[in-house]
């Protein structure tokens, strides 16, 4: 998948979200972690609330609960970056 620069600025200032330690100081190092770990990004907030109710154990959890997960980053522009770490 191909991460633009605003998912990728968004992961690097919102990784200790996630991470204890940092994963990834760069662009081309979160593209490549990002990668890595297959992650993906969803067009806007419905996508993303059913593909972690699809992939993720979220029994019980509200929407908003859903996108407040650690994993779920929410880009500036309405998209949601998911991160299985």
């Amino acid at each position: 998948m191909v991460y633009d620069d605003e998912v990728l600025n968004t992961f690097l200032e919102n990784q200790s979200r996630l991470f204890d330690e940092q994963v990834a100081e760069t662009p081309d190092e979160a593209d490549a972690f990002l990668d890595d770990v297959c992650a993906i990004v969803k067009e806007d907030r419905k996508s993303a609330i059913k593909y972690m109710k699809d992939e993720a154990d979220c029994t019980g959890l509200s929407d908003d609960e859903i996108l407040d997960q650690p994993e779920v980053f929410e880009i500036p522009d309405g998209r949601y970056l998911i991160v299985e770490g």
